[in-house]
């Protein structure tokens, strides 16, 4: 999300003598993207970033392909998913990758991280199902409630704090760096009229976090499939100002304005996020179609180019049964799918839908991980020929 934005302290001029109270410079640190051709941001640090004292040995930290699954339609059920692990990384279950994006649960339980994070190759996007509290980065803390989408990008150094209670995450790793739609903003990046949210939704860092303390801190960084084990004797987050376009932030799916028209309008309508070759889409309560004649329900389709990702987050979806909050549907590219038997009529004269998902769609087939294989419904890819199946029942009209 490109506009300028600081916080802390910086000098008149970039690139010039900054002094510590002591009088030693404050080290200067460029972080940016494409070379020095993309955004960037200068931070300014007490300690210089390249002064590691140890490194520790690599750890595996990649999915695991399954193999044999058919190609069809799938539904992962993950909402009493126990997680393996308690804390913020060991928890993490890849459900589905390929080699734009991988896409990941979360729930942790234990609510602060006793190390620090950054992923070295990829953005991620982290949507707030369950839980809040605050994510603390080298660049400032932002606070955190469900429907947020915390957007971190690559090499940004991190730490989640959890409030008490159940935390239920959806964590998207894009290879490419995350933008908002290139058809929503203009010449200078800015975003249109006709966006679905604009700069005044989105959410910087708030306040500056400085910790001078010496002592021995980790900082695992994911790269390669490997976490990678760095110690400093100070913390990263010793940053006394910067500036740039360059920087995490929050956006919730609550502020996400749907676009609506008299018949139904297709899934680009609710594009929020893009990289290369996959976007990411919100859907969020809104008006039906309002022709006359107009049927709410989506319509049949294949996708021919694209696998279809949808999680479901909470509300009454119009075309799907037998969905619960937490689950994934994937259709792959070129199956047709389409609304569940009975949701179709079902859906004429409706008004209104009160559903909140987000959807992910790729260019590139999506693999099921092994880890995903102990969620997966073996009878949802069958669940079009049920016969005589006239009426939906409540809570099931998922799409």
């Amino acid at each position: 999300m490109a506009f300028y934005y600081k916080l802390g302290e910086i000098p008149h001029k970039r690139h010039t003598q900054f002094r510590q109270p002591d009088g030693s410079l404050y080290a200067e640190q460029l972080v940016g993207t494409l070379g020095f051709s993309g955004v960037s941001s200068l931070l300014y640090h007490i300690n210089p970033p390249t002064q590691i004292s140890r490194i520790g040995e690599p750890r595996p930290y990649a999915p695991r392909k399954a193999e044999g699954v058919k190609l069809s339609p799938q539904h992962l059920r993950t909402l009493g998913a126990e997680t393996t692990g308690t804390d913020y990384l060991s928890a993490r279950k890849t459900m589905l990758f390929n080699s734009d994006v991988a896409i990941s649960i979360c729930n942790p339980s234990e609510h602060e991280m006793d190390y620090y994070y950054k992923n070295g190759q990829a953005d991620e996007v982290v949507f707030v199902h369950e839980g809040k509290g605050d994510l603390l980065t080298q660049m400032g803390r932002i606070p955190f409630v469900p429907g947020d989408y915390l957007v971190i990008p690559r090499t940004v150094i991190h730490q989640f704090r959890f409030d008490e209670g159940p935390v239920r995450l959806l964590i998207t790793e894009s290879f490419s760096p995350i933008e908002t739609p290139r058809r929503y903003r203009n010449h200078f990046g800015q975003l249109l009229e006709h966006a679905p949210f604009c700069e005044r939704d989105i959410r910087p860092p708030v306040e500056l976090i400085t910790e001078t303390e010496k002592g021995e801190y980790l900082v695992q960084i994911k790269k390669e499939g490997e976490l990678h084990q760095y110690y400093y004797t100070f913390s990263p987050f010793d940053a006394v100002g910067w500036d740039g376009y360059f920087y995490p932030y929050a956006f919730s799916i609550y502020d996400f304005e749907p676009i609506t028209g008299r018949i139904h309008q297709p899934p680009p309508v609710h594009q929020t996020f893009e990289a290369h070759n996959f976007v990411i889409c919100s859907f969020v309560p809104r008006l039906f179609d309002y022709h006359p004649e107009a049927i709410p329900a989506p319509y049949n389709h294949s996708n021919v180019d694209s696998d279809e990702v949808l999680y479901y987050v909470a509300g009454d979806f119009m075309s799907r049964k037998g969905v619960d909050r937490a689950s994934f549907t994937i259709h792959p590219g070129g199956i047709p799918h389409g609304p569940h038997p009975g949701t179709v009529e079902a859906s004429i004269g409706k008004k209104e839908t009160h559903e909140y998902a987000v959807m992910i769609d790729t260019f590139k087939p999506l693999y099921l991980t092994e880890d995903a294989l102990a969620y997966l419904d073996e009878n949802y890819p069958m669940s079009w020929n049920e016969e005589g199946n006239n009426q939906v029942r409540k809570g099931d009209m998922f799409d």
